[in-house]
């Protein structure tokens, strides 16, 4: 959940007077026509236990050459042996975790928009791949994950001749 210090944000008839014409923006100077003030509502225990429990999430491209299968992770900040890799009937695993070295000592956050902890994601791959350890080949650099198949040889379809 991304944190703001809400001094930083503009107020609510400054908002209204900046997207709307200028007889709404006088609308937006009187009183009654203020909008009420947001309030902050914090996550129940239920949610809290939700967000918790789900992994984040890790975007991939995925995309093929004439022989081979590549799908690449943006993975900056993560070590290699934080990362597990597998694969099992075309379905391709990428987990781990990405830990930010909190600081125990902070006291006001003013911005978080980074994710660390756990995360996963699971990707059915869109052709077929060989899966042998000789024909899969995974490399981090540059804090980009980059896994690379080699394709299953398919035979061309074969031309039945209707009687």
């Amino acid at each position: 959940m991304a944190r703001t210090n809400n001094d930083d944000m503009l107020m609510d008839d400054e908002l209204l007077a900046a997207f709307s014409s200028e007889e709404n923006a006088a609308v937006a100077e009187e009183p009654e026509a203020q909008l009420p003030e947001e309030t902050e509502e914090e996550a129940s225990p239920e949610e809290e236990e939700w967000a918790d429990n789900f992994p984040g999430q890790l975007a991939v491209d995925v995309y093929e050459t004439a022989d081979k299968l590549v799908v690449k992770a943006r993975t900056a900040g993560i070590s290699k042996s934080d990362l597990d890799v597998s694969i099992s009937d075309n379905i391709l695993t990428i987990s781990g975790v990405l830990s930010g070295g909190e600081d125990e000592k902070t006291t006001n956050w003013h911005i978080q928009e980074c994710y660390w902890g756990e995360f996963s994601r699971t990707i059915a791959l869109p052709v077929a791949v060989k899966e042998d350890e000789n024909s899969v080949k995974a490399e981090l650099k540059d804090g980009v994950l980059t896994i690379t198949f080699d394709k299953e040889k398919t035979e061309e379809p074969k031309k039945i001749q209707v009687q």
